[in-house]
């Protein structure tokens, strides 16, 4: 049986477990580090660019794991799976049954796919969770003529606005598109650029709309994830790029508030699968892909199990510490259980995958030097800059009105295959926003909403084009 020892050991190759290892290069160079990652390749960030003091916009690469041995000169990787944790004396077992003493310990395992029910019947259907799986859907797409998409987070968007020359019938659970990340009025106005390419500035002219959306806070869904590969980045549907199908017939269906009831095989058909929804209606495809969220991996055993959330995560503090002593864990397998600041909530994205992994670094290294740290700023504010369709997308605070019940009052700014602004007012306070598009408001928007400032007496003006109210708050 073999033995190791490392003051650190991070258990994971995502963005969260390689974010973790990252930070504690940083902060303590001179211990030992060990990771755990059952593949070569792991998830490490790049291009870091800040739109304000929270809002950060990144890239995400796959790279060797040995590359990481270039920060930390004490790194040492075991590639394997995590099997037990012996919180008592402080042992982590792996699948080949190599035995690793720790001091503090960060699980970074991420999670699972949470594909629809009859995904075990046919290897026809697929989630979309990493490098491996999104070359399987290379060489489906390359032959496919038509594919079914299940899901309304952001991969099945991103399927839908990457993939060309193939028939496409997007089944969402909701009444619009992306309902993740936006509302109606912005699905709408990305459904517009199915059909045309965005508009330059100068030949649009702006139009504000007022109206009150009443909406409850939405169900957490997060992307496709397996046990051996870490979580695709923001930017994973550029892979797709040449790999179309230019042969096919184009054209996007859109099923709404429907799920798959059972998915069948057949032979002696034109389409070898038959999917049934739950409204009755059959399709036929050569493939699903299954978008549909991920549970958290807690796929290994414990002398001591830890707290859990409702959401089957690790239930951790501010510290991003389980109820289990020295035990830290960040990214999907994690469940935020402390009382959240106003403005922030958990969702499963790459950036709270990053911001919770830099968070348990901090506090497994203060833990180390016996030091007394705070939780990051970071905290202190939802925020999340991705891509949909083409265009950059923001999303600050509770930008769906999450958790405030049915009195506030909505803003809008939309100007066609351009630009989409809305602002979450409650009392007159800035609570969220939707930015989608180059609006240039990203800083404003952050320092209102942290700030509380009472924007009463701006009424409507706030979102007028004519008036540049980013002015009134340098």
């Amino acid at each position: 049986m073999d033995e190791l020892k490392a003051t650190y050991l991070v258990i994971g190759g995502g963005i969260a477990g390689v974010t973790c290892v990252e930070t504690l290069a940083i902060l303590h160079p001179e211990k030992s580090l060990i990771i755990v990652t059952a593949s070569s390749l792991v998830k490490n960030v790049s291009n870091v660019s800040f739109y304000a003091k929270t809002i950060v916009k990144f890239d995400v690469n796959e790279t060797e794991a040995s590359s990481l041995q270039k920060i930390h000169p004490n790194l040492k990787i075991v590639y394997d799976s995590l099997k037990h944790v012996d919180t008592k004396n402080k042992l982590a077992t792996t699948d080949s049954g190599k035995v690793i003493q720790y001091d503090v310990i960060c699980i970074c395992t991420g999670g699972i796919p949470r594909l629809i029910s009859d995904s075990g019947k046919s290897n026809r259907i697929q989630g979309i969770r990493d490098t491996e799986s999104v070359q399987q859907f290379q060489q489906r797409l390359e032959a496919g003529r038509r594919m079914v998409i299940v899901g309304n987070g952001g991969i099945a968007s991103e399927i839908v606005h990457a993939t060309r020359g193939i028939q496409k019938v997007w089944v969402v659970k909701d009444d619009y598109i992306s309902a993740t990340f936006i509302d109606p009025g912005a699905a709408e106005f990305f459904q517009d650029t199915f059909k045309s390419k965005p508009l330059e500035s100068e030949n649009n002219k702006h139009v504000i709309l007022r109206r009150h959306v009443f909406m409850e806070e939405d169900t957490l869904v997060a992307l496709n994830k397996n046990l051996k590969s870490a979580a695709l980045g923001p930017d994973w549907y550029k892979k797709l790029e040449g790999i179309r199908n230019e042969t096919g017939e184009q054209e996007l269906e859109i099923v709404y508030q429907v799920e798959v009831k059972s998915v069948t095989e057949q032979t002696d058909t034109e389409y070898p699968l038959k999917v049934e929804l739950t409204n009755g209606r059959t399709v036929e495809c050569d493939f699903v892909i299954s978008a549909t969220g991920v549970e958290p991996a807690v796929n290994f055993t414990w002398d001591q199990e830890p707290v859990k959330g409702s959401d089957g995560g690790l239930a951790v503090n501010d510290m991003q510490e389980t109820s289990n002593k020295d035990v830290f864990a960040a990214g999907d397998v994690a469940h935020a259980a402390w009382k959240h600041a106003p403005h922030w909530f958990q969702l499963r994205l790459w950036t709270q995958a990053r911001q919770m992994a830099g968070m348990a670094a901090k506090a497994m290294h203060a833990r180390i030097c016996n030091e007394e740290v705070w939780q990051d700023f970071c905290f202190e504010l939802f925020t999340h800059c991705t891509t949909l369709f083409g265009f950059r997308v923001v999303l600050l605070g509770k930008y769906n009105g999450q958790g405030l019940g049915s009195d506030y009052e909505i803003l809008l700014r939309t100007t066609p295959r351009l630009e989409y602004i809305k602002f979450v007012l409650k009392n007159g306070r800035l609570q969220g926003a939707i930015l989608i598009g180059e609006t240039d408001l990203e800083e404003m928007c952050e320092n209102l909403i942290l700030d509380q400032i009472d924007l009463t007496a701006f009424g409507d003006d706030i979102l007028n084009p004519d008036i540049d109210i980013d002015d009134y708050f340098d």
